[in-house]
């Protein structure tokens, strides 16, 4: 007996259509992950407009609602964001820390990975020097600021260490002087990238400039 395949017309003239297929359900977690990336990737345009979560769910292709079952608010979003630097960053940091000895070439070593990060992860950079969280919850800028307090600390660690190997109490004496200066430049490099529509690489005379503060 011959089968009438999908698509063809039956005895009775009616076409059997095949099954629409299934839209593909995200895995637990997935999306939440899905939301993080994209907000991320729509931070990297150059104009740094305000991402509204109506623009991000449109992103999505999504409802703002579907937004809303895997985060409370936007500032959660944000924090999402944060959290992934703080890991990333201090998890590079301890590894620098461990595995070098030298304490210059550890300050050195994370200034490299400071600069190198804001240029792999341009949207993250506009969360770093807070102009993504200018008109979001004031909480967001407060968690950035002692994001920036743990690096200067940790370079600070890194300079007094240098200075006891070299046996120059003045060197510690100014350990948190320094430590605030190099801050403040890997901020400036981070800034000057953003404002620049990610043109003016970070990592620009990154080696000669890292030196030049380690003197």
């Amino acid at each position: 007996m011959d089968q009438t395949p999908a698509g063809d017309a039956t005895s009775s003239g009616e076409t059997i259509e095949p099954p629409a297929p299934r839209r593909k359900v995200p895995k637990p977690g997935e999306r939440k992950l899905q939301i993080l990336q994209t907000l991320a990737t729509m931070l990297e345009h150059p104009k740094g407009e305000r991402i509204t979560t109506a623009a991000l769910a449109r992103q999505l292709d999504v409802s703002e609602a579907a937004l809303y079952r895997h985060f409370a608010s936007k500032a959660q979003m944000f924090e999402g964001l944060i959290g992934f630097i703080e890991e990333t960053v201090f998890g590079l940091i301890n590894q620098i820390v461990g595995s070098e000895e030298d304490g210059l070439k550890q300050a050195r070593r994370i200034i490299l990975m400071l600069l190198n990060f804001a240029e792999t992860n341009r949207g993250m950079t506009r969360v770093l020097i807070g102009d993504a969280l200018v008109v979001e919850d004031e909480r967001l800028t407060v968690r950035m600021n002692q994001m920036m307090d743990r690096i200067e600390a940790s370079l600070r660690q890194c300079l007094k260490v240098a200075a006891a190997q070299a046996a120059t109490p003045d060197a510690e004496r100014y350990a948190a002087e320094r430590a605030n200066l190099i801050v403040a430049a890997v901020i400036g490099r981070w800034s000057r990238f953003a404002k620049s529509g990610f043109k003016k690489l970070p990592k620009e005379f990154a080696e000669t400039q890292a030196m030049l503060l380690l003197v």
